[in-house]
């Protein structure tokens, strides 16, 4: 499998989007963040749009969501239970597997996502992880653990200029659950779990660290 070409492929995804205003609607807003969405050109549900700023560096911020082992999402991150990385394709590609901690009082039980994610640093200093479910023969369903798909997803930290102690963050966030949850409740959850990784993590640049 082309692991690379797949991990490339999401990360012009991300790009197309963030360059694309047509279609996105209004779901909520705080002070920490706006989401919006439309629906998803990739499965039945909705992609979600997110934007936010932060008062922290771009590096800063990065180090906080940066996808590795033993690194600092998993100490803010109240989702992420454990984080692996099954194969490093190359320096900038590799294939990691997120597990979560249930949701909504355990309704909403413990899920896996194995995706292909790659990292890029750009001329302006912005910063991108991106990423899109695979299978992976090192990498089989765990048992009790329903298997989730994430489609082309990510999060870009934008430097905001003449302010190096400001950060924009635009994640773009479009995922299958999988089970036997209605879509309803589906897309009722994202956007709660969107607004909250935006406030732990804006309480995180600031107490965390490296």
């Amino acid at each position: 499998m082309d692991y690379a070409g797949l991990a490339e492929a999401a990360v012009d995804k991300m790009w197309r989007y963030r360059r694309d205003p047509d279609g996105w609607r209004g779901s909520r807003s705080t002070s920490e963040v706006s989401i919006s969405w439309r629906p998803s050109e990739e499965f039945a549900g909705n992609l979600y749009r997110a934007e936010g700023i932060l008062s922290a560096s771009t590096q800063r911020v990065w180090d906080c969501i940066k996808p590795e082992v033993g690194g600092l999402r998993t100490k803010w991150d109240k989702t992420v239970k454990d984080f692996e990385v099954i194969e490093a394709v190359n320096d900038n590609v590799s294939i990691c597997r997120t597990t979560t901690s249930s949701a909504l009082m355990g309704a909403i039980s413990p899920r896996e996502f194995v995706d292909v994610v790659a990292i890029k640093r750009y001329e302006d200093g912005t910063m991108l992880s991106a990423g899109t479910n695979v299978e992976h023969p090192l990498c089989l369903p765990q048992p009790n653990i329903v298997r989730g798909f994430n489609y082309a997803c990510g999060c870009f930290c934008i430097p905001l200029p003449g302010e190096p102690d400001r950060t924009q963050l635009l994640g773009f966030f479009q995922s299958d659950v999988g089970g036997y949850l209605p879509q309803s409740v589906v897309e009722s959850f994202i956007p709660t779990t969107i607004t909250a990784f935006y406030s732990n993590l804006t309480k995180a640049v600031k107490s965390l660290k490296v």
